[in-house]
């Protein structure tokens, strides 16, 4: 599978979560890498959900998001200008917010948060599901005679 890349810069307000949401998906989709609807719609949530972390928590500036995918695999990267790095934590039932990274946890195969020199990157990985040909080769029993 070739490599695919998307990276854009978008302000940290509100609005910026819904159009980088809608730029990834456009580009994801115009790929043509012949991903599945689910993928391409946990993809979705998880850049809502990283995006919008970015946005609520860094300070006034830009948001950076890059989405790639490489072989069997789609990262996405939200990088911001604070140095805070997100913890996993447990709301209580009646929060209002919080469960972002729970999200994210539950939806990517792969999560994590890291400093740069300019705040930090929050990224997910998705991995794609094997194809039906390598799944039924993978799943296939040895026989003996």
């Amino acid at each position: 599978m070739a490599a695919h890349h998307l990276a854009l810069s978008v302000p940290a307000t509100p609005s910026a979560v819904t159009d980088a949401r809608h730029q990834a998906v456009d580009a994801i989709a115009g790929w043509k890498a012949e991903l599945d609807d689910e993928v391409v719609h946990t993809a979705e949530l998880v850049i809502s959900e990283l995006v919008t972390n970015a946005v609520r928590y860094a300070s006034p500036g830009q948001v950076s998001m890059t989405v790639r995918l490489v072989e069997a695999v789609l990262r996405i990267e939200v990088c911001d200008s604070s140095p805070t790095l997100p913890r996993l934590g447990l709301p209580d039932e009646y929060s209002e917010n919080g469960r972002g990274l729970f999200l994210v946890a539950a939806l990517a195969d792969r999560y994590g948060a890291e400093p740069t020199p300019t705040g930090k990157r929050c990224w997910a990985e998705i991995a794609l599901p094997a194809s039906p040909d390598q799944k039924d080769a993978v799943s296939l029993p040895l026989q003996r005679s």
